[in-house]
C-alpha cells in the first residue's frame, strides 16, 4: 500500500469474512485472521508489517473498512511524529451495544488468502498450513 493507499479503504478479496481475531502480534507483525467461522480454520489474513499504532479488540465481527478520517490521520501522525505508510480504519461489532471504531497504522500491509487450519490433522493439502499454535498430535 502506498501513501495514497494510506488514505483509502482496503479492498478484501471475495469471501465470507464475518468472524475476525488476532492470530499473532509481536514487535514486527500484527496478523488478523478472518472467515465465516473461526472454529476450525481461517481463510484470510491481514498481515501488518511493523505495526506502529493499533486500536482494535482481539476479536470482532463483520468489520466495515473505510478510509481513515483526517482526524484519525492527524492523531496517528502526532503520536508517531510522521505519517505511516499504511493506516487502516474500520467499524466492527465487538459484542457491545455499539460498533467500535478501529485504527491500525503500520509500515506495510499484506493480504493473504489461504486455508490455515486451527487444529492438527495429518492429511494437509498443498494449499493449507497450520496456525502458529497448532502442534503435532501424539498418539
Amino acid at each position: 500500500m502506498d501513501a495514497e493507499g494510506a488514505r483509502a479503504a482496503i479492498q478484501l478479496p471475495g469471501g465470507s469474512w464475518w468472524d475476525w481475531d488476532v492470530v499473532s502480534w509481536d514487535r514486527g507483525q500484527l496478523k488478523l485472521a478472518a472467515d465465516h467461522d473461526l472454529t476450525y480454520h481461517h481463510g484470510l489474513e491481514l498481515i501488518f508489517g511493523d505495526p506502529m499504532f493499533v486500536s482494535c479488540p482481539s476479536g470482532f465481527h463483520d468489520p466495515v473498512f473505510r478510509a481513515p478520517s483526517s482526524d484519525e490521520l492527524l492523531k496517528v501522525t502526532r503520536q508517531l511524529g510522521e505519517t505511516p505508510p499504511v493506516v487502516v480504519a474500520f467499524e466492527a461489532d465487538a459484542g457491545g451495544p455499539e460498533q467500535v471504531s478501529c485504527l491500525i497504522a503500520a509500515g506495510r500491509l499484506d493480504i493473504v488468502q489461504e486455508t490455515v487450519l486451527r487444529y492438527w490433522r495429518e492429511d494437509v493439502g498443498p494449499d493449507q498450513r497450520f496456525a502458529p499454535w497448532v502442534r503435532v498430535s501424539e498418539r
